[in-house]
């Protein structure tokens, strides 16, 4: 057995199945890559097919496990299709990372149109609601699994974004929470990563944000510490995904380098 086989079969994820969605940039790429270093084998999700490809012959080139799907998650049927064809292709599920998720434009209530408001809600909420609600009976049928949410801030407090974006991490945070206390004794864990402003592409959403809620944004920006780099998140999503973290059920894991602290 060569040097990089064994160290994948020591790893800490070794024979787990990982499905990371918004995995072809980003915090997504970095979680599959370092979970594939770690022995699992990674369904890589994205709605752009070239990334998919990209992340995928990435992680293959490097001796690890990955398969990709091109999902798009406002799409209710999508998701399922994420599900089912993970459980077809690789046979289980262990690990769901609900990574991607879209910016609003930092508007707020009264300049909302009902078309931001209702595909950033179906991305950063519905999408990862239906994949639990898909996922957690057959992950008790397997005797547990791990889910990992990837909120913000933004879920805590009310000037991190506009109303859209803030409501859907409120509402990812709750659904973290009840997943835990529902399914905990049943073997299965769910948590949440927190996050301050991490270097990825997201972006504001609109190349012409909303002026009274970039105003509201640009004084908490002026408190922020540093931006964080995708890969110290993926560190943070490997313990909670790991046996390392089995004592953490419904936790809500702020990292921003202090942001929220000032």
């Amino acid at each position: 057995m060569s040097d990089e086989s064994e160290k994948v079969n020591s790893g800490i994820l070794h024979g787990k199945v990982a499905v990371v969605t918004g995995a072809g940039s980003g915090i997504g790429r970095a979680i599959a890559h370092l979970f594939a270093d770690k022995g699992c084998t990674v369904m890589v999700v994205d709605v752009i097919s070239e990334r998919v490809d990209q992340v995928v012959g990435e992680i293959r080139a490097a001796g690890r496990n990955a398969s990709g799907l091109v999902i798009d998650l406002s799409v209710g049927t999508d998701v399922d299709r994420m599900i089912d064809s993970t459980l077809s292709s690789l046979g289980r599920i262990d690990i769901l990372c609900n990574n991607a998720g879209i910016m609003d434009g930092v508007r707020p209530v009264a300049d909302m149109p009902d078309e931001v408001w209702e595909r950033v809600l179906a991305i950063n909420l519905n999408a990862p609601f239906r994949a639990c609600r898909k996922l957690i009976p057959i992950m008790i049928e397997h005797c547990g699994g791990v889910i990992l949410n990837t909120a913000s801030i933004a879920g805590i407090f009310g000037a991190r974004a506009g109303v859209a974006y803030t409501v859907s991490k409120h509402g990812l945070i709750g659904l973290t929470k009840s997943i835990a206390t529902s399914y905990g004794a049943k073997g299965i864990r769910c948590n949440a990563l927190v996050l301050g402003a991490v270097q990825t592409a997201i972006g504001i959403g609109s190349a012409t944000p909303n002026s009274l809620g970039m105003e509201n944004l640009n004084k908490t920006i002026a408190t922020l510490p540093r931006t964080g780099d995708p890969i110290e998140v993926a560190r943070l999503a490997l313990f909670l995904v790991s046996n390392d973290s089995s004592y953490l059920n419904g936790s809500c894991v702020v990292a921003d380098a202090g942001w929220t602290a000032f």
